[in-house]
């Protein structure tokens, strides 16, 4: 059945985490039931600074902070709705503006959320705990953040809470030899406090034995360049210099469309993810590594936690460049441990396309409209 989709969230041209995976999944859950569309508000999150959206995007209205009916008079012309949740993308006081908008839906409602705390503020808990509320489904991309949602938090009807993988892009399965000259290990994503790379960068001087390459890719997310520039890049820098690895580290600054990114991901020979955060419950990156068959050495984070016991990567403590080392040294020398990551990588990537991740929140949203029908005859 064709259906309008309406979805509440940061959209690029905006350059984040949520806006690049707004897009990707109205792109994905539009092409799955051919003619249906999409339609976008668009959060701002600093409308002085935001590029506008070009002409002939799903954008149909931008939403900026405190106007929260006009937003919802957008919204309630589709079918039904998805919001993406995170703190720090809505105004007001713990991004309480989000609940201004749900507080005035007429449609169904799912609730995607990005973030959930282990220890939130009493604000944090308060607006968490509201916006579940009005939720008709709530989606967590992980057990851990479904677990720890309906455990820490009040949430009357756990058994809406479901868990929808973040999705990625198919991609060719990688061949297992390693690079000619010299192993890459790439860290990607927008750049900022709490990535760890520099523990990344310590772990380098006693790998110099296999001429390692640790290309960091990505620009300095534009909230952090807006606050404090480079600077972290630039320490980053400067550490490298201080630990004598600096010919080993390469700083990639260029922004990458899809395509340009997948192509960057094939050549890397391992993923490393140094977070700080022992919080992180969803992972884009994560998923788009093993989505392309890469050996992975993360910190413990939960999510990483839950994908990679199984044999997809290694798990490493958290601000512990030796262990680093000691993990990288085995991806990139012991005989098939990186074929074999490979391969349990490859037996998770298909529940992670972003197909399949787009059919089960079509289902998902057939089921909630068709209980609403039921509620109203």
């Amino acid at each position: 059945m064709l259906r309008t989709y309406g979805f509440l969230s940061t959209y690029p041209p905006t350059q984040c985490g949520l806006a690049t995976f707004t897009a990707a999944l109205l792109h994905h859950l539009t092409a799955v039931t051919p003619g249906s569309k999409g339609k976008v508000v668009r959060v701002l999150t600093e409308p002085d600074h935001e590029p506008a959206a070009a002409a002939g995007t799903p954008v149909v209205h931008q939403m900026t902070p405190g106007a929260v009916e006009a937003a919802a008079e957008a919204l309630n012309r589709c079918d039904m709705v998805v919001v993406q949740h995170e703190y720090g993308i809505y105004a007001g006081r713990d991004g309480e503006d989000v609940l201004g908008v749900l507080a005035r839906l007429r449609v169904p409602v799912i609730i995607v959320l990005h973030t959930v705390l282990t220890t939130p503020t009493p604000g944090q808990r308060q607006v968490l705990e509201e916006v579940v509320g009005y939720a008709d489904a709530v989606v967590t991309m992980s057990e851990a953040a479904r677990r720890r949602l309906v455990d820490g938090y009040a949430v009357e009807r756990p058994d809406e809470v479901v868990v929808i993988p973040h999705g990625a892009l198919p991609v060719e399965p990688p061949a297992h030899d390693l690079s000619a000259d010299r192993p890459m290990i790439l860290t990607w994503g927008l750049l900022g406090r709490g990535k760890g790379i520099e523990w990344g960068i310590s772990a380098l001087g006693p790998l110099r034995d296999l001429k390692p390459r640790y290309l960091v890719a990505g620009q300095t997310h534009p909230k952090v360049l807006a606050h404090e520039g480079e600077a972290y890049r630039r320490n980053l820098r400067n550490r490298a210099a201080a630990f004598g690895v600096a010919d080993l580290v390469e700083f990639d600054p260029t922004y990458r469309e899809v395509d340009a990114l997948a192509e960057l991901v094939g050549q890397a020979d391992v993923v490393l993810l140094p977070y700080d955060s022992s919080e992180q419950v969803t992972s884009g990156v994560l998923i788009e590594a093993l989505a392309a068959g890469k050996p992975v050495v993360a910190t413990e984070f939960p999510h990483a936690v839950e994908l990679l016991a199984d044999g997809a990567g290694l798990l490493v403590p958290h601000r512990d460049p030796a262990a680093i080392t000691a993990a990288l040294r085995r991806v990139l020398t012991e005989p098939g441990l990186a074929a074999g990551m490979s391969d349990r990588s490859a037996s998770l990537a298909p529940a992670l396309s972003w197909s399949a991740v787009a059919n089960r929140y079509r289902r998902l949203a057939e089921r909630l409209l068709a209980a609403r029908v039921v509620v109203t005859t």
